[in-house]
């Protein structure tokens, strides 16, 4: 009876064995599928990132642009200001008006690294902040000229 246990035992773990391993060409079909996996992963990721990227530019286009139309608005309400506090104010509108520019600069210029979206991600909150401190300005600027 244990002779029979034993031989069972061995039998059954042998098979278990031989069917676990598999031959090396089926190791190698498995890595190649894995790879090609991956790649199409990278490939997916790298799609998602361009169409952020371009759906990001397109909104802050718009805001730049905005910022451009009030930037006019605001040069011709300097022409109804007195001479005296023209000057300051036209110094305002023309630092608000370099900051837009630097900001579109930014925007335009920038270069993802695949590697790192820890940079895309700072590189957005950072612009978004920018732009948000720039919409401020404008709107204290005309709030300052209601007075």
């Amino acid at each position: 009876m244990k002779k029979t246990i034993f031989i069972l035992a061995i039998s059954t773990l042998s098979m278990g064995l031989i069917s676990s391993c598999k031959d090396g060409a089926e190791k190698v079909e498995d890595a190649k599928e894995n790879i090609a996996e991956e790649q199409k992963d990278v490939e997916k990721a790298k799609l998602e990132y361009t169409e952020e990227y371009e759906k990001f530019k397109a909104d802050q286009d718009v805001r730049m642009t905005e910022n451009e139309r009030q930037i006019t608005e605001l040069r011709a309400r300097s022409a109804e200001m007195k001479k005296e506090a023209r000057a300051d104010y036209d110094k305002r509108v023309t630092d608000l008006e370099t900051k837009n520019a630097e900001l579109k600069a930014k925007l335009r210029d920038y270069q993802h690294d695949d590697h790192d979206n820890t940079k895309w991600e700072n590189f957005k909150r950072e612009f978004n902040h920018d732009m948000d401190e720039l919409g401020n300005s404008f709107k204290d600027l005309g709030k300052n000229n209601a007075k």
